[in-house]
């Protein structure tokens, strides 16, 4: 799912390189290099980020990593700090019972006592001199362990502490530089006019996003602007609907009026109930889909001028008047984009 960052920065690959099939003049010919222009710029940072996301994302896996496995180390010393504790005051206790035992084994085998005592003393020495042996070994090993985990935690510290720096480097880079070129690409955008600017921000994209929502409930961030204000469309008709528009205007001067584009389940509903029997049950609706317009301003009439252009020319955008429109309801109004794939729709589109 694109973010509104991303869809900003590869929006003006959407832009077709022709809109009409007119004679192009200087002025056209300067916006349509304009937007080619925009488009490599596009592309280029579109790569560049993907590039640098790629590497912040490699840099944060292994920051994790190296963070997982410092908790360990430092876990691992706390249990050898533990052990090292635990065997200290026993360590202590046998070292001390071997010096005193020491003491007394070898004077009393020097002595005129006992020689059975003296023998069983010097066994008893003999005994806790192997204990103590054992216990300094393994005080020495778990020191020798504390030291390794103690100089691995250190130092992993010390790489993470770097690793983290360069990491925030890099999200404060491209934070940076994904500011830069949505400035650059908004300011480009903002001289192109008309249809040729809408076209440079709808992202075809968009179309795949569009297509997971149910009928009437695609998000706005989903769908693309048309001329008229507060009227929208599913990105890849709203792209052929700019180069529809474009040949209507330079034909007849003036942008096609639209009564209606996209609709919302709740409005679907509302007309509905208003007019049951001529309205497409609610989620049945082309309309809902983003795939149809109403058109006003005399283009309606069946029979008119511009009617008749619009008959004669719609396909060729990828825009027509389906049949059940001349029958029942009878809806002159009402054209609808023809998509790449089979919409099953059986209902009106109104």
């Amino acid at each position: 799912m694109r973010t509104p960052r991303s869809a900003m920065l590869v929006a003006v690959i959407a832009v077709a390189a022709s809109l009409v099939s007119a004679p192009v003049s200087a002025a056209q010919r300067a916006g349509r290099d304009t937007v080619e222009e925009l488009r490599k710029q596009a592309a280029q940072a579109r790569t560049d980020l993907e590039k640098t996301t790629k590497e912040l994302d490699d840099r944060r896996q292994a920051l994790d990593r190296s963070q997982t496995m410092l908790k360990t180390t430092l876990k691992d010393l706390g249990v050898a700090d533990t052990d090292l504790n635990r065997i200290r005051e026993p360590l202590a206790r046998l070292a001390n019972a071997a010096y005193q035992g020491g003491a007394t084994g070898s004077m009393t085998i020097f002595s005129s006592g006992d020689p059975g005592g003296a023998l069983s003393a010097a066994a008893d020495l003999t005994y806790l001199a192997a204990g103590q042996d054992a216990l300094v070994k393994r005080a020495a090993d778990l020191r020798k362990h504390r030291e390794q985990l103690a100089a691995t935690a250190q130092d992993l510290q010390s790489k993470n502490a770097v690793a983290q720096a360069k990491v925030q480097q890099q999200i404060d880079a491209l934070k940076t530089k994904s500011a830069q070129l949505t400035q650059q690409l908004t300011r480009s955008l903002g001289k192109l006019s008309g249809n040729q600017g809408l076209a440079a921000a709808c992202d075809p994209a968009l179309v795949a996003n569009a297509r997971t929502y149910p009928n009437g409930l695609i998000p706005a961030r989903y769908l693309c602007r048309l001329p008229e204000k507060d009227r929208m469309l599913r990105a890849d008709a709203a792209l052929a609907f700019y180069k529809l528009d474009a040949a209507f205007k330079a034909r007849f001067k003036s942008d096609m009026c639209l009564r209606d584009s996209y609709r919302s389940l709740a409005n679907q509903q509302r007309i509905y109930s208003q007019r049951p029997g001529m309205a497409a049950v609610p989620g049945r609706s082309n309309h809902g889909l983003g795939t149809a317009v109403d058109i006003c301003g005399g283009v309606q009439n069946q029979g008119s001028v511009p009617f008749n252009w619009l008959l004669a020319n719609s396909l060729k955008y990828g825009w027509f008047h389906p049949k059940w429109a001349y029958v029942n309801p009878f809806e002159p109004w009402h054209w609808e984009f023809k998509s790449g794939k089979t919409q099953a729709i059986a209902d009106p589109g109104q």
